[in-house]
C-alpha cells in the first residue's frame, strides 16, 4: 500500500464523524458531503506527516468549511424568510441504517436541527462541536477568530437558546409511533376533537414549502389550529407511509401518482405531540433519499 492509499484508508475512518459534524452545521446532507470533500482535498495537498491528531485536523477543516459556508448564506441573502427545514435523513420504520446511525448518532432529530438554523454561525459552529462532539473550547477559538473564553460564551448563548426552543422527545419510540398513528387516523376520520387530543396544547408546526410554493411556507402554532389544518390536507392521510425520519416516527406522504407530497417529522414529550416538521418545497424534496423505504 503506497502513502496515498494508505492516508485515504485513514480518512474513511474518519468519514462518518465528519459527516455527522457538516450535517449539524449545515442541515444539508448533499452540503456536508462537499465539506467533507473538500477535507480531503486539502489533506490529499497537504504534508501528513506533519499532521499528529488527523482526527482533529480534519475536524477542524470541516469545521472552517461550514461556518465559511453559513457566513456565506448570509451574504448573499440565501436565508430563507419563512421556516427552514433542514434535508430529513430517512429510514424504514422498523429501523435505521448504520450510515444514518452515525450521522444522527445522539439522536439529531430535526426539531434540533430547526433551531441551530437560526443560530448565528459562531454560535452554531461553538455549540456543535463543543456540546455534541466535546471539542474543547481552546480548538474552537482559533476556528471562530476568538479566545477560548469568547468561544464558551457563544456556545453558552446557543446553549440556552436550544434549550428554550428545541422539545426534549420521549424515549419510548413505541411510544412515539402510537401518538403519530392516531393523529394521522383522526385526520383520516375528520375528528378534530381526536387530532387535538394528541396535540400538546402549545404544538408548533413548521412547513417548509420553499421558493417553489412559498404559500405552503408557514408556521402554525397551537392544538386547535393545527388540528385545523391537518383537517384540510385529510385527503392525503390515506397515502401516508410510516417511516423513521431523523431516527424519530415521522411519516413520507407518497400519493398515487408517486410524486412525494410532504415528509414529516413529529416531536413527542409527555404522550403529545409537541412540535411537526414538514418539508414540502418539491425541489428538496425531489433530492431526498428515500432507498431505505423500497420494499419496506
Amino acid at each position: 500500500m503506497d502513502e496515498r492509499d494508505f492516508l485515504a484508508e485513514q480518512f474513511e475512518e474518519h468519514r462518518p464523524h465528519l459527516r455527522a459534524v457538516a450535517y449539524r452545521m449545515l442541515g444539508s446532507t448533499a452540503e456536508a458531503d462537499d465539506a467533507v470533500q473538500e477535507a480531503w482535498l486539502r489533506l490529499s495537498r497537504s504534508d501528513a506527516s506533519e499532521i499528529d491528531n488527523l482526527g482533529g485536523w480534519l475536524t477542524t477543516v470541516v469545521a472552517r468549511v461550514c461556518l465559511n459556508a453559513l457566513r456565506a448564506r448570509r451574504r448573499h441573502g440565501e436565508e430563507p424568510l419563512g421556516p427552514h427545514v433542514p434535508d430529513p435523513v430517512v429510514d424504514a420504520a422498523d429501523g435505521s441504517s448504520p450510515e444514518h446511525e452515525a450521522l444522527l448518532a445522539d439522536s439529531v432529530g430535526l426539531a434540533l436541527l430547526v433551531v441551530l438554523e437560526t443560530l448565528p454561525p459562531a454560535e452554531r459552529l461553538a455549540f456543535v462541536l463543543h456540546d455534541m462532539f466535546g471539542v474543547p473550547f481552546d480548538e474552537i477559538a482559533p476556528i471562530v477568530d476568538r479566545s477560548p473564553e469568547a468561544a464558551r460564551q457563544l456556545a453558552s448563548r446557543a446553549r440556552r437558546r436550544v434549550r428554550g426552543a428545541a422539545p426534549k422527545p420521549d424515549p419510548d419510540r413505541a411510544r412515539q409511533r402510537e401518538v403519530v398513528d392516531a393523529f394521522f387516523a383522526a385526520s383520516r376520520d375528520g375528528d378534530f376533537e381526536a387530532l387535538v387530543a394528541v396535540l400538546d396544547p402549545d404544538v408548533v408546526l413548521h412547513a417548509d414549502g420553499g421558493v417553489l410554493r412559498p404559500d405552503a411556507t408557514v408556521v402554525v402554532r397551537g392544538a386547535d389550529t393545527v388540528a385545523r389544518r391537518a383537517l384540510m390536507f385529510s385527503r392525503m392521510a390515506p397515502h401516508v407511509r410510516p417511516a423513521l425520519v431523523n431516527g424519530a416516527p415521522g411519516v413520507v406522504v407518497i400519493p398515487p401518482d408517486g410524486k412525494v407530497f410532504s415528509i414529516m417529522a413529529f416531536t413527542v414529550a409527555d404522550g403529545k405531540i409537541v412540535e411537526i416538521d414538514a418539508l414540502v418545497d418539491p425541489e428538496r424534496l425531489a433530492a431526498v433519499d428515500l432507498s431505505a423505504l423500497e420494499g419496506a
